[in-house]
């Protein structure tokens, strides 16, 4: 089996882990407690890397045993390797993932609440009810994961679709697993409206954002324009009698958030800061990525059909991650937040290229 780019880093790691053994074993180190237990430390710190990678050439070795023995003409023995084998791959994929996943820096804002932002793109009607569609498979992603998600703002379309829906996910480690989702996704269905049947493609975009504290972003407040006004709802009507609704200005970028869902003032303006401290995180992050990598694209792009990481295929009942070029069936249990089996393997895959990238 071919060898993993990574390897020759953990097979230095574990040269060095058995000649701390051998150090820690000498007189001089044993008459030296400070040294000990500064040998002891490193040990320490190697130690699950270690047992990890030795755990997976076992598995491994155990896999080309496996092999070698279909190839040969020994029936009784390839019908017991042949048994053996579904197991073992399982074992040595597991495996390779929880290397991948040790080895890789840990993302700062991994344990952070998220906002998610959902836009209709291009596709009229259908990309606002396509929103729709990705703002339930959220919502009930969260329901499943036992994360409290709240609305934060929304833009309702004329056919009960969404042109913006803006929502909080708050739960332990929501943002390691939604950010995987964040980019421009596609629809391919037949429309409820549409008389003749033809298959129509529409677009909508996802950005995930860490939510930041206050103290983690400074944001002067003299740079704020906020704006408070009367509230209402499609076509004018319900319009509230006290001004509630909250408009927010960020005066050196021209970032405008508004939050009116709420009936107190106070609700709404904390709900918009919440928003314009995410987005401008996002903005600097865009940023740094940019100065690094020179083709990184932005996380939400023009929308435009050809821009995408994901296609949902009604017809064919197949949901496609052109990142990773692999596709999932069960279209409607996947948008019935039955999506954590496209994530890890999102994950494992994307987090080994960049790792191979880093290597190289």
């Amino acid at each position: 089996m071919a060898r993993e780019p990574w390897e020759e880093k953990l097979e230095a790691v574990e040269a060095r882990y058995e000649e701390l053994n051998s150090l820690m074993a000498q007189p001089e180190a044993l008459e030296d407690p400070q040294r000990l237990q500064a040998l002891a430390q490193e040990h320490g710190d190697m130690q699950d890397f270690v047992n990890k990678y030795v755990a997976f050439k076992n598995t491994r070795q155990t896999l080309e045993e496996l092999e070698e023995i279909l190839s040969q003409d020994d029936q009784d023995m390839a019908e017991m390797a042949q048994e053996e084998l579904p197991a073992a791959k399982q074992k040595f994929d597991e495996q390779r993932a929880a290397i991948i996943e040790a080895l890789m820096p840990k993302d700062p804002y991994d344990n952070k609440d998220v906002i998610v932002e959902i836009r209709a793109g291009t596709g009229g009607d259908e990309a606002g009810l396509f929103a729709a569609d990705l703002y339930r498979m959220y919502q009930r992603y969260a329901e499943k994961k036992r994360w409290q998600a709240e609305v934060l703002s929304a833009n309702q379309g004329s056919t009960g679709g969404f042109k913006e829906i803006i929502f909080e996910i708050r739960g332990k480690g929501a943002f390691s697993r939604l950010k995987y989702e964040r980019g421009v996704h596609r629809v391919q269905r037949v429309p409820v409206t549409e008389a003749s049947g033809r298959i129509h493609t529409s677009t909508a975009t996802v950005a995930i954002l860490p939510e930041v504290e206050e103290v983690e972003l400074d944001i002067d407040p003299t740079e704020l324009r906020i704006d408070i006004f009367h509230a209402g709802g499609a076509g004018g009507q319900n319009v509230n009698k006290v001004a509630t609704a909250v408009r927010i200005t960020h005066l050196p970028t021209g970032m405008v958030v508004v939050c009116q869902d709420e009936r107190s003032q106070g609700r709404n303006r904390t709900k918009a800061m919440a928003v314009l401290r995410a987005r401008l995180l996002a903005q600097q992050q865009e940023k740094q990525e940019q100065q690094t990598s020179d083709d990184r694209r932005s996380q939400i792009g023009s929308a435009d059909r050809a821009e995408k990481i994901r296609t949902y295929n009604f017809p064919q009942d197949r949901v496609t991650d052109h990142r990773i070029n692999a596709s999932f069936h069960g279209l409607p249990s996947i948008l019935d937040g039955e999506i954590d089996h496209i994530i890890d393997t999102l994950s494992t895959n994307l987090t080994a290229r960049e790792m191979a990238e880093q290597l190289i």
